[in-house]
């Protein structure tokens, strides 16, 4: 059986390069609307950013989040999307501690 090559991606804020599972993914949806990608496989114009609070705030502070999304984003926006960021690293850090990680 042939080995598969895990997929990299680069984070819009650091430009660190990894594994996609070790990203949050943003993704602007057919509606124009914005929004974390838990799945990891939503369709869209997706950005990846590392799993920490530097590189979100850096991504907004940048902004390097909107453009890599083709889109424009407003105070609003990013509000919700700062807590969207943070409860998805926060289920994802509750999620590897269940498992042992």
């Amino acid at each position: 059986m042939a080995v598969r090559k895990t997929p990299l991606r680069t984070c819009v804020a650091c430009r660190r390069e990894t594994g996609k599972r070790e990203f949050v993914r943003f993704v602007r949806d057919a509606d124009g609307e914005v929004h974390v990608d838990r799945s990891g496989k939503a369709p869209g114009r997706g950005a990846s950013v590392c799993p920490d609070v530097a590189c979100f705030e850096a991504a907004i502070g940048k902004r390097r989040l909107g453009p890599a999304l083709r889109s424009s984003l407003s105070e609003d926006d990013v509000e919700r999307l700062r807590r969207e960021f943070e409860d998805a690293i926060a289920s994802s850090e509750a999620a590897s501690s269940r498992s042992g990680r």
